[in-house]
């Protein structure tokens, strides 16, 4: 190579270092700018008490490490990078669905946020409000929210309500599982996503008819799917179609509203009472009633308690208990033991034969924690608050990481292992098991999703199979955590079964 030739190289060697070098630079000042809007306010003492972390770039921040994360089949990975870098101290900066956030991962972080109504209210991203409803639970003021929810709580998680709920639950699975043994191989969660849209839109509207249901539940998943997505508002993206799903169950509730008023006002309407009728009829000490955009926000919200999460606890607690023969016949000899003391004349299961179930509870309560369908809540600071030495500033957003909780092997040992003994003896210490939240925002729903589980597990213990037609099927985590051929399977219903 000639003098000439090796000074070219030499420059243009130069010249690309300059320009990585730059461009370096340049990002990193966009990110300090970035932190700096956020931060500016703040003076210097408050800026050295935030914790460590970082905003990421403009409008981004976090949200592409989470996708990331999720999306490759390590969910962990996301809290993981922060633990990483600045140890498990449970507290960590970041800018997550457009706002400056405080992601709490640990017991002792996450506690104080949860139980502290004062400081902090609920912060869901905007575009999920939008979804959910303005007037439902997370759209709310803590007033509001303590006012609707003891407004709420009988004509959902009543005794009488749920004995009423109890029958139809029962009938239903019956019948379902009887179909599914006869259909040969299906999609397991497709179809016990059926099944609990069905029963919670009869719990809901004494709704039946399998061709509106499955318009239905196609429309509420679009939904769902939307609740977890960046807000971009543009043909094909699942936010724009989630817009356009709860229009249509919005259009759907208030007709049903409508007829329901309508009939009130004949004297027409019918004896027996679902759960509308028992939102139109409820009024406070000073004979408030719920209007019309109370009542369907209040219902979208319940759809998810009574229809996904329901849906999606049921079908792994299912697998689990194939997988591992031991607890299933341990689960197994609990069931056949509620049957052999009911009364001869007793037909159906009881609220107290369901509350008998403890072995079962804890087949739940392990699969509510090792799956984590509600991985992560909203808040939103009012004040400054100091939470282990560190600030969160008022206004921003705090993220309540409920699934690096119940995966923390500080706090379940060996986390990733199913194992339901795990539970014998054990009270969860305040801030340990979070799958229904905690507080006054604890999910209202969570008595009506354990009996439909409940009820669904008894009769599959007591006379079915499940045989997977791809066990090692790779799982998607969002918006939850499911087989991605959504649990491909045969139900064969054994040759004995007990009664």
């Amino acid at each position: 190579m000639g003098l000439f030739e090796s000074d070219w190289w030499r420059v243009a060697a130069a010249t690309v270092a300059v320009a990585v070098a730059a461009a370096a630079g340049l990002w990193r000042a966009v990110r300090l700018v970035h932190e700096w809007s956020y931060e500016r306010n703040l003076d210097d003492d408050l800026r050295r008490r935030l914790p460590p972390g970082d905003l990421g770039f403009p409008f981004i921040g976090n949200m592409w490490a989470f996708l990331r994360a999720f999306k490759s089949g390590v969910p962990d990975s996301f809290i993981d990078s922060f633990v990483q870098r600045y140890g498990r101290i449970g507290i960590y900066k970041s800018f997550m669905f457009g706002s400056p956030t405080i992601l709490v991962t640990i017991p002792e972080t996450c506690k104080p946020v949860l139980m502290d109504d004062e400081n902090f209210v609920t912060g869901w991203p905007k575009a999920a409000v939008e979804l959910v409803g303005k007037k439902s639970f997370i759209g709310i003021s803590p007033e509001e929210h303590k006012w609707l929810r003891k407004l709420t709580s009988a004509p959902i998680n009543g005794y009488d309500a749920l004995s009423t709920y109890l029958k139809f639950i029962e009938e239903t699975v019956v019948s379902t599982l009887e179909k599914w043994a006869e259909m040969g191989q299906i999609e397991f969660l497709t179809e016990i996503r059926k099944l609990t849209f069905r029963i919670i839109m009869h719990i809901f509207l004494s709704m039946e008819g399998d061709s509106v249901m499955e318009s239905l539940e196609r429309v509420y998943t679009d939904l769902n799917y939307g609740m977890r997505a960046m807000a971009i508002k543009l043909p094909g993206f699942a936010y724009q179609r989630a817009l356009k799903a709860r229009k249509k169950l919005v259009e759907v509730l208030q007709a049903a509203l409508d007829i329901r008023r309508a009939s009130r006002a004949r004297g027409t309407s019918k004896k027996a009472k679902d759960m509308m009728d028992g939102l139109i009829d409820v009024e406070d000490e000073n004979g408030r009633k719920l209007d019309d955009e109370e009542i369907i926000d209040t219902l979208i919200m319940y759809l998810n308690a009574g229809h996904e999460s329901s849906g999606h606890i049921t079908m792994w607690a299912t697998i689990f208990l194939q997988e591992n023969r031991e607890y299933f016949e341990k689960a197994k000899a609990e069931q056949e033991e509620i049957r052999r003391n009911m009364l001869p004349t007793q037909k159906a299961l009881t609220l107290k034969d369901v509350r008998k179930m403890e072995y079962l509870s804890k087949i739940i309560d392990e699969t509510l924690r090792i799956v984590n369908i509600s991985f992560v809540s909203f808040r939103q600071a009012t004040t400054n608050v100091y939470i282990n030495g560190y600030l969160i500033p008022k206004g921003w957003k705090v993220q309540t990481w409920y699934r690096n909780v119940h995966m923390d092997p500080e706090v379940y040992p060996d986390p990733k292992s199913f194992n339901p003994s795990r539970w014998d003896g054990l009270v969860p210490r305040a801030g340990t098991f979070l799958p229904f939240g905690a507080g006054s925002r604890l999910c209202p729903g969570n008595d009506l999703a354990r009996i439909e589980i409940s009820v669904f597990l008894h009769y599959f213990l007591l006379g079915y199979k499940l045989e997977r037609a791809n066990p090692e099927c790779p799982v998607r985590y969002l918006p939850h955590p499911r087989p991605t051929d959504n649990c491909l399977a045969r139900i064969t219903k054994l040759l004995t079964t007990s009664s």
